[in-house]
């Protein structure tokens, strides 16, 4: 697994993108497997053609060049006709300098988790479905050459990349896990904060990701992490589609299915906090190559939103004293010489 969303048939015909992704599937394979295995070969598969996309060079081709048809050009925003309305515009550029643009480029998340967990000096941070590793990095940046920061991700490509990313950053607190979200490869009581970025919702056992979650994390730790959730009413069409599980909407969770869920496996005071509610344009968007009907937008707008979930795991951490919360922008490297201040490294007069 990784950060973010969507399915590719193929990787030759992956550009980082979902409306391809959907024009090209064939109509008997657009709906949701029944068996884990299958959705996560699924999921797999979409993240190792979008590691490959992005070491070619193809992301980096639609920032601020005319995209290709059908290509998403989240970083350069809304002004991009094929802007992606979950992925798009989500760091600042003062959080990412010094970053290797290739792990932005990467980033197909719906949040920015590590500028609202208020990670500390001396942590140790885990990231779910870290994927090219962007808030590994910036995760290990807060938490300080006495911290560390994991990422978890199940895709060779993607943990091949973030790999490189890491070496690029020069970031020597951080390490990369191969494994599964739902069966993480740490021990008990071993991290103090969660984080994740628009993957549990990906995950066919989200009780079993949240029990991991709860599982190594220390008494008094701390779960914080962006997802999609959707409200009550969603069509079932759009909960059946296998193209919009991967675009982060079919296998949300209702945020009262959410919050039940974090109580049954030990969390207290469990909250969302909306970041984000979707457009009947956004939701077009989504539903754009899907094969469904776009009439599904009137009843789809206002269902689903981003957002931060919040939940604590019992008890107090006893003798493990942390520094107050580093803000990124004291450590951040400075900008190349004629470089612009946009995230995605482009000049500031690009796509305007």
């Amino acid at each position: 697994m990784g950060e973010g969303c969507f399915l590719v048939p193929e990787a030759s015909t992956f550009i980082d993108n979902r409306e391809a992704i959907m024009t090209n599937a064939r109509q008997d394979t657009m709906k949701v497997p029944e068996s884990l295995e299958a959705l996560r070969a699924g999921v797999q598969a979409r993240y190792g053609a979008t590691a490959a996309a992005v070491a070619q060079g193809a992301g980096a081709a639609t920032c601020c060049a005319p995209a290709p048809a059908g290509a998403s050009s989240g970083c350069c925003g809304a002004t991009s006709e094929t802007w992606d309305p979950i992925t798009a515009d989500l760091y600042e550029a003062g959080e990412t300098a010094g970053l290797p643009a290739e792990a932005l480029l990467a980033s197909l998340g719906c949040g920015n988790p590590t500028a609202l967990a208020e990670l500390r000096e001396g942590e140790t941070v885990l990231d779910l479905g870290s994927g090219g590793g962007i808030d590994v990095l910036l995760s290990a940046r807060r938490v300080g050459p006495t911290g560390k920061a994991y990422g978890l991700d199940m895709t060779d490509e993607m943990l091949a990349f973030a790999l490189e990313n890491k070496a690029k950053a020069g970031a020597a607190n951080v390490e990369f896990l191969k494994g599964h979200i739902e069966a993480i490869p740490l021990p008990s009581s071993t991290v103090d904060v969660i984080i994740s970025n628009c993957v549990i919702n990906l995950s066919g056992d989200k009780r079993q990701v949240l029990a991991e979650a709860f599982r190594v994390l220390r008494p008094g730790g701390r779960f914080a992490v962006s997802d999609v959730i959707v409200r009550e009413g969603l069509p079932a069409a759009v909960r059946e589609s296998m193209p919009l599980w991967t675009g982060c909407v079919a296998g949300a969770l209702e945020e009262g299915e959410f919050l039940a869920l974090l109580r049954e496996v030990g969390f207290e005071g469990p909250s969302i906090e909306p970041t984000r509610v979707y457009s009947r344009e956004d939701a077009a968007a989504l539903l754009a190559g899907t094969g469904l009907d776009t009439s599904l937008a009137d009843e789809v707008e206002g269902r689903i939103m981003s957002g931060f979930v919040r939940a604590t795991k019992p008890g107090a951490i006893a003798g493990r004293a942390t520094k107050p919360a580093r803000e990124l922008a004291t450590i951040a490297s400075p900008a190349a010489p004629g470089s612009g201040t946009r995230a995605c490294g482009c000049d500031d007069a690009c796509c305007t």
